[in-house]
């Protein structure tokens, strides 16, 4: 392990998409979606653990769910948790902990990593992970790790890449690119340069502030502002002064999309970012129907590829449904067309609008 390697695990989403099961006050990461017996962020600790010193592992979350992770990263020091006051996207979380390392340590190459997302080959995981740490360390460049898509998904980003290496299975980035429709989507797969954005990134903190003064200068004047700050009993009473002014705007916008020195590295370690119900129904075992149950007291009859989630306390007896996402939790049960999983944060609006907060 190197003294000098850091990651930053984001954990402040509040996984709407996962409603009923993951609500505000307990969002996705902190749930046990895939019924394995730990919940995501678990997981993605647990990744980084091995290859990473755990004092230089750090959770990035909202102050609300500091209490959630100290519970289930008993491992972890507490000052390695740094709370944001408000949720500002990802770049003022990323701004946030790189001020921080760089007064900690000037040499620090950091990952930047959701906490939510599931990789099932940790090996070729690290293998990657490695290389771009590497890479890092003698290129002044920011590296994203993209995935080498399996078919045309419309719930990705996409990085498009130059035809030639400039390392080892190393490409400059020519193109970031939102969610396409499924035309675009199939155009860039046929194209065979472009690659799924999996939001995991490799830098030296330096080159980050570097880029944040040149691309985002008024966030860079904010953290740079309270620079004598970090890492003492003053950095929350000034972190909670300046974020509200931050710009609400993800990394990708805020730096990724306009940087110069922009790299991927094309990558295959059974990544999904379980953005979904069907994400998890994909990743999840069925039984011969093609239901996915995760839960220990369901019975299914004459029902066919459904999503099932309930809690272990109930009884859920399921028949005759069809391709349908049923979700039960204490207070609320959800039962949609799995082709209508897009529509879910809709409806939490609609909860919201007649109901209030109480089922948010």
């Amino acid at each position: 392990m190197n003294k000098h390697h850091y990651v930053a695990i984001m954990a402040g989403g509040i996984g709407s998409r996962f409603w009923p099961m993951s609500r505000t006050a307990y969002p996705k990461q902190f749930l046990d979606i895939l019924h394995t017996g730990k919940s995501l962020l678990q997981w993605t600790y647990e990744r980084y653990a091995s290859f990473i010193p755990n004092e230089n592992i750090f959770i990035v979350t909202s102050e609300e769910y500091v209490p959630i992770v100290e519970k289930q990263l008993k491992s972890l020091p507490v000052e390695n948790i740094v709370a944001e006051p408000s949720r500002k996207n990802t770049a003022a979380c990323i701004a946030y902990i790189s001020f921080k390392l760089i007064q900690k340590d000037p040499e620090a190459s950091l990952i930047v990593a959701p906490s939510d997302h599931m990789i099932l080959d940790n090996e070729a995981f690290r293998v990657v992970t490695v290389k771009a740490l590497d890479f890092v360390s003698h290129i002044k460049s920011l590296v994203t790790l993209g995935i080498t898509p399996t078919h045309p998904n419309t719930g990705y980003g996409y990085i498009q890449h130059d035809s030639m290496t400039v390392a080892e299975g190393i490409y400059k980035v020519k193109t970031f690119t939102e969610k396409p429709n499924l035309e675009l989507a199939k155009t860039f797969i046929s194209s065979g340069d472009f690659l799924w954005n999996a939001g995991i990134f490799v830098w030296q903190v330096k080159n980050v502030i570097k880029a944040f003064e040149q691309h985002q200068p008024e966030m860079f004047e904010l953290f740079a502002g309270i620079k004598d700050s970090y890492n003492t009993t003053e950095e929350k009473a000034a972190i909670d002064r300046i974020y509200p002014l931050c710009t609400n705007i993800s990394i990708d916008v805020a730096i990724m999309e306009k940087a110069d020195n922009v790299y991927v590295i094309p990558s295959s370690f059974g990544w999904s970012d379980l953005g979904t119900w069907n994400s998890a129904y994909d990743n999840l075992e069925k039984d011969y129907l093609g239901n996915a149950v995760a839960s220990d007291n369901v019975i299914v009859i004459d029902a066919t590829k459904c999503m099932v989630s309930a809690p272990k306390e109930k009884l859920l007896v399921l028949q005759g449904l069809d391709d349908f996402i049923v979700v039960d939790s204490k207070d609320v049960l959800l039962i949609c067309k799995k082709e209508k999983e897009q529509s879910i944060k809709e409806y939490v609006a609609e909860v919201k609008r007649n109901k209030g907060d109480k089922y948010l």
